[in-house]
């Protein structure tokens, strides 16, 4: 059998008609595929790879990591350096009040852990999320999540939890002195990148502040830089008590991270004591690539020519079949008349060497989401080829 049958075979599923592509390379934005094909790749790995595959300087920290040692012991239990010196490296550029780090091994689990933590420093149950949210397949994710497709497959899921409409300033009311805590990506992914206004994640923060309720920030997506700040939230001018980090946050490898107040993050620690504990959370190869990742988003200054790259995409990609572009910096959207309009584009731009995908509650919508190191020309290149098939259609 060659790859393609066993991958059919022996790896778990979770689509009739997955891609199957066989990548044998990956590098910046770029893949090859084992016929030496070459793609741009408009995705990256779903807003992972925001410096690029295989930056050097990852691939560094990872081999002086590897040099040193790897798993030690669980979560929370050693110091070990890796995991220091990249939660400081976070807190040193988030506000004061968010300075105490507990990584885990997916976005997922930071938000499983962010859930635990809202109801321990509160002690009450109800959530309130919104409709057309993602934040992860576990269970708990998996309630909050805000569409019943997605679901209902797996009920029962938790109790409690109320699902607002995005940007209503009226479902805001759902918010009371029960309320444990709002989860919201503050800038919705996979609805097609949807953005709130500003007043309305004002006012959301007042309510969240007046009714003692935890306010989370989902940036697993939309984090380090993707919006052309280095967290989203900045743009809103408010301070989540809560913010969820992952994807890009591993610089390629599984890290995910939730942050808050070290008081809050302290009741983890008694009544009962390792209240939220992991194996492999924080591991130190992956905390390593991470800092790694970071590091060079910083100092190359990748997040300031985030607006002017957005520009230039959305330049190109004016075309008669796009009935919108919706964007917040390299988080994008092409929005078509339908998902079978979408999915011959997308088929076409795979065909002739772009890499691109659709939403899970936006499917007529076009994902462009690549790595933030992606260059004018590899800009242009790209959309010329996604202009072309939009003329063949």
């Amino acid at each position: 059998m060659n790859q393609r049958e066993l991958f059919l075979k022996h790896v778990a599923q979770t689509s009739p008609a997955p891609l199957a592509l066989e990548i044998v390379k990956a590098e910046g934005c770029n893949m090859w595929d084992a016929k030496g094909k070459e793609y741009i790749d408009l995705i990256a790995g779903i807003s992972v790879c925001n410096v690029g595959h295989r930056h050097p300087k990852v691939l560094a920290a990872i081999q002086q990591q590897l040099d040193k040692y790897m798993h030690l012991i669980v979560y929370g239990e050693f110091v070990e350096t890796p995991q220091v010196q990249y939660a400081k490296l976070l807190t040193d550029h988030l506000p004061a009040s968010l300075n105490s780090v507990y990584f885990t091994n997916s976005g997922a689990e930071a938000t499983e852990g962010a859930m635990k933590l809202a109801k321990r420093v509160t002690n009450r149950a109800e959530i309130v999320a919104f409709k057309n949210s993602y934040h992860g397949s576990t269970q708990g994710a998996l309630s909050i999540m805000g569409d019943e497709y997605w679901r209902n497959a797996f009920r029962p899921l938790l109790p409690a939890v109320h699902h607002a409409n995005y940007n209503s300033f009226e479902d805001l009311s759902l918010i009371t002195t029960k309320t444990a805590c709002v989860i919201a990506e503050t800038i919705q992914a996979e609805a097609g990148v949807n953005a709130p206004t500003k007043e309305w994640m004002q006012v959301l923060r007042q309510r969240c502040t007046e009714t003692g309720t935890l306010l989370i920030l989902d940036e697993i997506q939309c984090g380090f830089g993707r919006n052309g700040t280095l967290w989203a939230f900045e743009q809103f001018d408010v301070v989540p008590d809560v913010l969820l980090l992952g994807k890009a946050l591993g610089g390629g490898m599984p890290l995910g991270a939730f942050i808050a107040n070290r008081e809050l993050m302290w009741k983890f620690t008694e009544n009962p004591v390792l209240g939220h504990i992991s194996t492999f959370g924080g591991h130190p190869v992956c905390c390593a690539a991470g800092m790694a990742a970071m590091q060079v988003l910083l100092e190359e200054k990748l997040v300031d020519a985030v607006f002017e790259k957005e520009q230039l995409f959305r330049s190109l990609l004016q075309h008669p079949k796009v009935e919108a572009i919706r964007s917040r910096g390299l988080m994008m959207t092409l929005v078509f008349d339908s998902f079978e309009t979408n999915k011959k584009v997308i088929d076409a731009c795979i065909a002739n060497s772009v890499i691109t995908d659709w939403f899970l509650f936006a499917a007529n919508c076009l994902r462009i989401a690549p790595p933030l190191t992606i260059t004018k020309e590899e800009i242009k290149k790209a959309c010329s080829v996604i202009v072309r098939c939009l003329d063949e259609l």
